[in-house]
């Protein structure tokens, strides 16, 4: 019996969600492996036959929620799969030699994994960390730090205490080494729980996947920025040529029309790429707010390092994304002005045309006055001639009258007849021709 509508197709996905990257539960002393790789080109299917040589029993199914955990024997694995990348994070026992008091130890001869399986990871790497997580004592936070630079080799770190109050510490070089991963050290009191070892551990390297994530997009504003460059000064000549009076408007046209879809092809390309570093900026500062860190005497905190050297690689990129969107306002009003200058040329050219027809219609009414004169002079000489010969005709009868006398009497009664027809035709043709404009 159901108490419910029917679910929408989304529903349980949604739910789900929050559940979707649960943090490990880690006992110290612990080795874990993250390899981060773009995921643009490979499936699904290829990402789950590769697992599937640690666990034939894995089903495609189990992997459509972009998460799972295989637990084996000594070891766990933990996939995840995002919009541009997929991460492998491998957590083991930490093997005794690596201890705190051993000095820059070789890691990887001690990987539980099957040989050459993580080289042969389907994607382009590009993040590779090794974090371990061993007991110690921090109630002196300087002798802390420096074994673990003992631990590193004697390297300069990046460190800080975690947590309000401390719980542990951190330390790292951020350096890429000869392996092609990068190390990082926590150290936490004896009795740490899985738990908050598990959520220390998400927190480090989801900050360092999403750092390298938002700096993807520096490169990329580099490129642009040159591109900007060429089609700023080309928009600058447009507009130079657009305050002469003799430019061709049609040229300046295609110029801008050019100039206008080189920019847009600009912003189609790389929108998405800036709008993504912001958005793991964002993610990035946040994971570091979260460390809740504290300084230790003489060394860089994480979120200090990172605001020196993130933070300009930032700003240039905001500034390209910037850069080009007001690129795109100048060619819009650039396009503003040459619609209007060809606009205020057409209606000159209009003007002057209308002044042409004008005169052409004064010419013309002109003409026809002269015309209508003649046509009334033409017709009162055929009337005048028939008078004339019904004169004669009548003094060819018999009575004595001179037809050229009568002829030369009706002159002036014939021009005022005529005269008056052709008034009253006129003025009828004009009231039709005004009633049919209205």
């Amino acid at each position: 019996m159901s108490f419910l509508p029917t679910d929408d197709p989304d529903r349980a996905a949604l739910h789900n969600e929050v559940h979707a990257r649960p943090s490990a539960s880690i006992r110290l002393p612990a080795f874990i492996v993250l390899v981060g790789v773009f995921n643009e080109g490979i499936s699904r299917e290829q990402e789950w036959e590769h697992l599937q040589k640690l666990q034939p029993s894995l089903s495609l199914q189990e992997m459509q929620g972009n998460f799972v955990r295989l637990r084996m024997d000594e070891y766990t694995l933990k996939w995840e799969r995002h919009t541009e990348f997929t991460r492998y994070s491998l957590v083991q026992p930490l093997p005794l030699e690596a201890g705190l008091e051993s000095q820059d130890p070789e890691l990887m001869p001690h990987l539980i994994l099957p040989q050459d399986w993580l080289a042969s990871i389907p994607g382009r790497t590009f993040s590779a960390i090794k974090l371990v997580m061993l007991p110690s004592d921090l109630s002196n936070p300087q002798e802390a730090l420096d074994k673990a630079k003992h631990w590193f080799g004697g390297a300069p770190l990046i460190a800080s205490r975690m947590g309000n109050p401390a719980h542990s510490l951190v330390a790292t070089d951020f350096k890429l080494r000869d392996n092609g991963f990068e190390r990082m050290l926590v150290l936490a009191p004896e009795g740490t729980s899985k738990s908050r070892a598990g959520r220390v551990s998400q927190r480090l390297l989801e900050l360092e996947t999403y750092r390298l994530m938002a700096l993807r997009g520096l490169p990329v504003a580099k490129a642009v920025s040159a591109q900007l460059g060429n089609a700023e000064k080309e928009l600058a000549s447009i507009i130079e040529s657009l305050e002469q009076k003799d430019c061709d408007d049609q040229a300046l046209l295609t110029r801008l029309i050019g100039l206008a879809a080189n920019v847009e092809r600009m912003t189609a390309e790389n929108a998405y790429r800036f709008s993504a570093t912001a958005a793991y900026d964002k993610l990035v500062r946040e994971r570091i707010a979260e460390l809740r860190e504290s300084p230790i005497s003489g060394t860089q905190t994480i979120g200090e390092f990172m605001k020196r050297r993130l933070s300009p690689a930032m700003a240039t990129v905001a500034a390209t994304a910037q850069r080009m969107a007001a690129l795109s306002e100048r060619i819009s009003r650039a396009s503003a002005l040459l619609r209007t200058r060809v606009d205020i040329a057409t209606e000159e050219q209009n003007r002057v045309l209308l002044e042409k027809l004008t005169e052409g219609q004064e010419l013309q009414l002109r003409l026809q006055s002269t015309v209508e004169g003649l046509s009334i002079a033409a017709i009162c000489y055929y009337v005048i001639s028939l008078l004339l010969y019904a004169g004669k005709a009548v003094k060819a009868a018999g009575v004595n009258i001179h037809p050229e006398l009568v002829a030369g009497a009706f002159i002036p009664l014939v021009l005022w007849l005529v005269w008056s027809a052709s008034k009253r035709i006129q003025d009828k043709l004009y009231k039709q021709k005004w009633r049919d404009r209205a």
